[in-house]
This record gives C-alpha cells, sequence and structure tokens, in this order.
C-alpha cells in the first residue's frame, strides 16, 4: 500500500488529446520541429518549393548564421516582471514587432493558404501581407477581417492590371502597399529543377505515389477546389489553373524596365503607406527615402533570389544609420526565434518579417500551426527580454549585443 501511495504521488498521466493536428503540434518546441513536421507532412516538391532557395543556397544560410554570429550582453538586478511586446508599425498599434510577410502560391501549403494565415494574424494583432500571386483574392483575405493588411504588388508589365489590384485593395481598406524589387528575373532555385516542379504540380506516376505517401496534404488538397493565382484570374491568358513554370510566368509577367522614377505612378494611384521590399544596400536605402517611401524591407527574398546577396540582418545597422528616422526599416530573412526579432530591433529594425516559420507552421498543423508559429515566436522575445534585461522595447539597442570573433 505504501509503494502505491509513493507512486501515485510522483506520476501524473497526461490526458489523451484526441485531436491529432494539437498532439503533433504539441511535440514542436521551435520553428525547426515546425519544419521538420512540415517536411513529413508535404509531398518532397511541395516542400522543397517552400524550404529551398537560390543555386547553392548560401544565402539563405547565411540569412540565419548572422545572427548566429551575434550573442548578448545580459544585465541583471532589473525589473523584468511584465515584459511589453506592444508598438507600432507605420502609426499603427500592433501587440508586436512582427508582419507576416506575402508569400506566393500558399494553398500548396494547406488548403486554407492566405486565409488561415490572415486570420492567425488577426488573432495575434499583428499585420499580414498578401502577395500579388496569392491563392486566396484580396476580396476573400479583406472578409477575414483585421485593421491592417497589407498588399504586396509585383509590377507587371501590363500596368493597367496593376491599377486594378490597387483600386481594388483600396476599396477593401488595405493600409499599406509592398513593392518588391528584387525580381527583375527569377533566381534560379534548383531544388524545384530537380524535383521538376511547377505550379500548380502536374500529376504523374511520381506524384500519385508522393501523394500516397502523404495522405493527410493528399486529402485534404483533393477536397478543395482548384488552385489559381487569384488576384489576376480572368485578366491574364495564365491564371494558375493550368501547369506552368514559376521561371517562365515570372518572364512573361514581370517588367524588368521597372526603376525609381515609376514610385511616382504609384504615389499618383495609391494613398496609403509605401513599402519597398529586396533592398539590399545603404545607397538604395538612401534614394528610397528621397523617393518618399513609408518604409524599407530589407531583404533578399529569403535567399531565392542572387545567391551571394548580403544577409539583411547584417544591413540593418548600417542603414538606420544612413537614413536616421527617414523611413522604418524592417529585417526579413533568416527569422527562426525570438531572440532573432530581439537581435534586429536592437541593431535599429523597427519589425521584422516572417516568411517560412509561418509557412512551415502552416505546412505542419494547417491554421493551429501558424497559432502556434507565432506562439513560438512571441514567447521567445518576452523570455529573451526578460533574461536579457531588457523588458520594453525602448530598451533594446545595439549595447545589448556583441559580435562574435
Amino acid at each position: 500500500m505504501g509503494m502505491l501511495e509513493t507512486l501515485r504521488s510522483v506520476l501524473r498521466f497526461r490526458r489523451f488529446e484526441w485531436n491529432s493536428t494539437k498532439r503533433r503540434l504539441a511535440r514542436a518546441a521551435n520553428i525547426d520541429d515546425l519544419r521538420a513536421l512540415a517536411k513529413r507532412r508535404l509531398p518532397d516538391g511541395v516542400f522543397a518549393y517552400i524550404d529551398g532557395a537560390a543555386e547553392d543556397e548560401i544565402t539563405a544560410d547565411r540569412n540565419r548564421s548572422a545572427y548566429r554570429n551575434h550573442e548578448f550582453v545580459p544585465r541583471v538586478l532589473r525589473d523584468v516582471s511584465s515584459v511589453d511586446l506592444s508598438t507600432t508599425i507605420l502609426g499603427r498599434r500592433v501587440a508586436a514587432p512582427i508582419v507576416l510577410a506575402p508569400t506566393g502560391f500558399t494553398r500548396i501549403a494547406d488548403s486554407q493558404g492566405e486565409l488561415a494565415v490572415a486570420r492567425a494574424a488577426l488573432r495575434a494583432g499583428v499585420p499580414y501581407a498578401l502577395s500579388t500571386l496569392g491563392t486566396r483574392s484580396i476580396e476573400e483575405v479583406a472578409d477575414v477581417g483585421g485593421p491592417d493588411l497589407w498588399f504586396q504588388v509585383y509590377v507587371w508589365k501590363d500596368r493597367e492590371l496593376v491599377a486594378d489590384m490597387l483600386r481594388r485593395a483600396r476599396e477593401r481598406a488595405y493600409t499599406t502597399i509592398i513593392i518588391t524589387v528584387d525580381t527583375a528575373v527569377l533566381g534560379r532555385r534548383e531544388r524545384d529543377v530537380r524535383k521538376g516542379f511547377e505550379l500548380p504540380p502536374k500529376i504523374g506516376l511520381d506524384t500519385i505515389l508522393d501523394g500516397v505517401m502523404h495522405p493527410g496534404w493528399t486529402w485534404d488538397f483533393m477536397r478543395a477546389e482548384p488552385i489559381r493565382f487569384a488576384n489576376v484570374a480572368g485578366s491574364l491568358d495564365v491564371d494558375g489553373t493550368t501547369a506552368i513554370t514559376l521561371a517562365d510566368y515570372v518572364s512573361d509577367q514581370f517588367d524588368p524596365a521597372l526603376s525609381w522614377e515609376e514610385l511616382e505612378w504609384f504615389r499618383e494611384r495609391w494613398d496609403g503607406d509605401i513599402v519597398l521590399k529586396g533592398i539590399q544596400s545603404v545607397d538604395d536605402a538612401r534614394i528610397a527615402v528621397e523617393h518618399g517611401v513609408n518604409g524599407i524591407a530589407l531583404s533578399n527574398h529569403g535567399g531565392r533570389q542572387l545567391d551571394g546577396a548580403p544577409p539583411p540582418f547584417e544591413l540593418v545597422g548600417p542603414v538606420r544609420d544612413a537614413i536616421g528616422d527617414g523611413a522604418e526599416v524592417y529585417c526579413d530573412g533568416g527569422i527562426r526565434r525570438g531572440s532573432d526579432i530581439v537581435k534586429a530591433l536592437a541593431m535599429g529594425a523597427d519589425a521584422a518579417w516572417i516568411g517560412r516559420a509561418y509557412l512551415y507552421g502552416l505546412g505542419a498543423g494547417g491554421e493551429a500551426g501558424v497559432d502556434h508559429a507565432l506562439g513560438l515566436l512571441t514567447s521567445g522575445m518576452a523570455r529573451t527580454m526578460a533574461l536579457a534585461g531588457r523588458p520594453t522595447l525602448g530598451e533594446l539597442d545595439r549595447t545589448m549585443l556583441r559580435k562574435r570573433t
């Protein structure tokens, strides 16, 4: 009897979780765990599209290692009983300095796609940016609601099509447009080449076998309506409902002649905030400020464009020094932990953008996976700030970081 009582005092049995998605996500302690879950759940070609980068993927690797090259200088005996992540982005209050970056063809990870991500952003109290190449339309995402929706613009050769998308975004109360400026041509993403990956995926024997090996994704994919480029459906001969290679699509539709002078064209058609995404040098950051943009996203497209481009984190300090308060500065690329976000803010960024991190969550567990990814990042931020002795965002500065030698 004594032995049984002793066992009862130390043993606690977990209640079984019947929801398989919640059970799966409960095992994910960080974003890399979500990546591993997504890799198991998604077909090989789909995962490679989300996870892959250009050529040797050197830039994608350096995006991450740039954060590891800096360590904290913790301060102790400070009151960290209350940590506050709230701030403003472009003058609007947000719960944390995070923007969910635009990602194309999101529904290949989960049938709800952009709608799932927008709902998660709404719950988290942070902005969500819809891509021109989104698989849910401007109007569908607006119906989700939220006080701060952004729309990312790829500049097509057909300017009337661009103008129409801007009009639709304005009518549905989007606050900000993001002009992506690093895709004059598409980077060579060699994982996609090896997998023969096309958008949407073509059905072949290899696809069928891959689908059998990933039944959860396949069942979700087969039950959903066809995937398409929702924002340009009906406006182009190619709208994503037929199998095409992304490189051919970009080559045919995007305008490589885009220049600084054309920012005025956007100003004439958009009276909200304008952010440039894809700035990769101090000189271009200065020019962007001279042209009156509201925000600069330091980004190399997650390493998916020019392999050998600089890591955005390493540009934050020099760009902030060069432009002062001329525009908000965002760091986009390689973020996997809340501590990465804290480091970016300490160097001078106003907010961090995440893309792959939430796509891993979406691929691992749908909408609940995006919630989980955001929870990991925000809790990681709060924990890092407390342990570093900096409980408010206003206390984050370069004195809390030291570059490893």
